[in-house]
């Protein structure tokens, strides 16, 4: 992934989706050649001229300014992790090599396990930006039942939606699961354009899912921290459940995602359900355990 290419698809995208109107700019004539703004329109917004923004959009971003970067972004009009990625994406830019820094870590501590661990009621699990989940707890692993049938480890939650069948079943929004897993995905791959593993699973689903291939190229971003998802469970049915996703600032790169069901919901009833049979899979696996041959 070359951060110029980034940057000019970036920029066009989100200038192509703010018209003049939008903008508060006036219209004359009702000919327009382009979608959006023109690039001039958006130098004037941002107080820069012309020629600066063009070598900007096409990709040059060297020396470009913390200022003009903010003016840039009220222009287009960016979200905040719309322009969290613009910062990425130019601070990458102005790197004249790799960074030489640790990825986000392998393995979980102990102590964080233990905390996983002990929300025992609710569904909770220790994932990095490229959506690997390192460590889950059984709630987790029951709700996910089909993500873990995959050999594969770390199970990785972009790999299951995009190149298992089963995935469509699993979501019950499907189109909006697939649009915060690639904007999630496109957000780390701004963050961290030299992570090996992530750019392996990008062309990986790149290669195989070509509704991977449409939504990568909308440049979409988006923050991953709080919100619902809707499954259909192959055991308990239908759950509607809020996720709350924690930063871990001891280890930059990994966060714990919990999921709860509101209190009297169906879904509540059907997560106490899914926490009965983990329970019991959990005491099947137990006796099968002291009952295996010693080798």
């Amino acid at each position: 992934m070359r951060t110029d290419e980034e940057i000019r698809e970036f920029l066009t995208s989100r200038r192509a989706r703010v018209t003049p109107e939008r903008a508060g700019l006036p219209v004359y004539g009702r000919t327009r050649r382009v979608h959006g703004l023109r690039r001039e329109e958006v130098a004037l917004l941002a107080g820069i001229s012309g020629e600066y923004y063009t070598r900007l959009e096409r990709g040059n971003a060297r020396g470009v300014s913390d200022d003009v970067l903010e003016a840039v972004s009220r222009a287009l009009q960016l979200d905040e992790a719309e322009h969290a990625h613009l910062l990425d994406l130019a601070r990458a830019a102005n790197q004249d090599r790799a960074p030489r820094r640790s990825a986000s870590p392998a393995r979980v501590r102990p102590s964080i396990r233990r905390i996983v661990e002990a929300m025992a009621d609710i569904p909770a699990f220790v994932a990095n930006g490229r959506l690997d989940i390192l460590y889950a707890n059984p709630m987790a692993e029951a709700l996910y039942s089909e993500q873990f049938r995959d050999p594969v480890r770390p199970v990785n939650s972009g790999r299951f939606l995009f190149l298992d069948p089963r995935a469509r079943t699993l979501y019950a929004d499907w189109d909006g699961t697939v649009r915060d897993v690639v904007a999630a995905l496109r957000g780390e791959a701004g963050r961290n354009p030299y992570d090996r593993a992530l750019s392996d699973l990008i062309g990986l689903l790149s290669t195989r899912s070509e509704e991977f291939r449409v939504h990568w190229a909308r440049h979409d971003v988006r923050f991953h921290r709080s919100g619902t998802k809707r499954f259909h469970h192959p055991l308990v049915g239908d759950l509607t459940l809020a996720y709350e996703g924690m930063e871990l600032p001891a280890d930059p790169g990994l966060n714990v995602v919990a999921y709860s069901a509101e209190p009297g919901t169906p879904s509540a009833e059907r997560l106490r359900e899914l926490r009965e049979w983990s329970s019991k899979r959990m005491r099947l696996t137990a006796v099968e355990a002291e009952d295996a041959p010693l080798a």
